[in-house]
């Protein structure tokens, strides 16, 4: 077979001219179009972060910010995020010396960029619903009114259902559900009379699944999870914002503190709570939130949110994995 014949030269040439030319052209795009758009983008959204952080400085600055459980723990971390946002505190929790230990803590940070403000505290027992009422009338009467109110303070469970005595559900719910939306039902007349408010609810993962053995812990998520839905469409009328964190384990003294189905103090430190979030960066995420103004942040690593997705769309699986995990917990304490 004869090889084909050579191109003639001015072939080459035109075929050679015609890909500089393109190349040129591409080069062309690239340096008009291509590059300026990226630097513009760039430049477009390191403006919106700017005036995003700007404004979220000045929704804080001054604002009256209510933190229960602010002792320890996420609310502690908050306290100390919110305080050096300029914000002025009221810190709540049952014990008065711990509460005095907090405003001396943050009485000696300094923030040059930033005035700040000597908290105030209120000493009172979320499971006790009059003592809570009581809480709100003095918050209002100290400080006129209130911005932001953070219902962070808990308390968490372990144990099987049916050794649990419903004097236990009831102490959890109590402290979990009852005394936050007490507390939030006092504040809201306000809150609408000055067509202004941001309540923040401290919810879990848990309150969007459910796990073994976190019986009333999980039911009381979920109920708050489901009362703050509500209470969001509610008074979106009135200007007044509803976020709710849904935080996955956190470094914090929760188990430790957890009831049993007995009443009694777990004491126990789990090993994903010691392997959870800290504190201080969940805070930060609360603090983002809230001057953000965003409605609703699942706060968890990559396992707890697949779980939350794996219950919606796939729920036989994710019983089943929740069964497996039941038998394996139960052989783990029999042996």
């Amino acid at each position: 077979m004869r090889a084909p014949p050579p191109l003639p030269a001015v072939a080459m040439v035109t075929a050679a001219a015609r890909k500089t030319v393109q190349k040129g052209r591409l080069m062309d795009f690239t340096s008009t179009v291509l590059i300026p758009l990226l630097f513009g983008s760039v430049g477009i959204f390191a403006l919106f972060r700017l005036l995003q952080w700007m404004r979220m400085r000045a929704y804080l600055q001054e604002a009256v910010v209510v933190i229960t459980g602010a002792t320890s723990g996420l609310g502690k971390e908050c306290a100390k995020a919110f305080h050096a946002a300029g914000c002025k505190l009221v810190l709540c929790g049952r014990d008065s010396e711990k509460l005095q230990d907090m405003v001396q803590q943050l009485s000696t940070v300094t923030n040059h960029r930033k005035k700040t403000h000597k908290p105030h505290t209120v000493v009172f027992d979320l499971s006790d619903t009059k003592t809570v009422l009581n809480a709100a009338e003095e918050i209002l009467k100290y400080l006129g009114h209130v911005d932001i109110l953070i219902n962070n303070a808990g308390i968490s469970f372990r144990g099987t259902i049916v050794d649990t005595g419903l004097d236990v559900d009831r102490k959890v719910m109590e402290t979990n559900y009852f005394g936050p939306i007490a507390l939030t039902k006092a504040l809201l007349p306000s809150m609408i009379k000055r067509r202004q408010g941001h309540i923040v609810a401290i919810s879990s993962v848990q309150g969007k699944i459910s796990i073994p053995f976190r019986s009333a812990y999980a039911a009381s998520k979920h109920a708050t999870q489901a009362f703050f839905d509500c209470l969001r469409a509610e008074v979106e009328q009135y200007d007044i914002d509803v976020t709710v964190i849904s935080p996955g384990y956190i470094q914090t003294n929760l188990s430790l503190n957890a009831v049993t189905a007995d009443g009694s103090r777990y004491g126990v430190m789990d090993k994903n709570t010691a392997e959870g979030q800290t504190a201080a960066e969940v805070a930060q995420v609360v603090l983002n939130a809230v001057g953000q103004k965003k409605k609703e942040v699942l706060v968890a690593g990559l396992t707890p949110s697949l779980a939350v997705y794996l219950r919606n769309l796939c729920p036989r699986l994710f019983f089943s994995l929740m069964a497996e995990r039941a038998k394996k917990e139960r052989k783990a304490k029999a042996s």
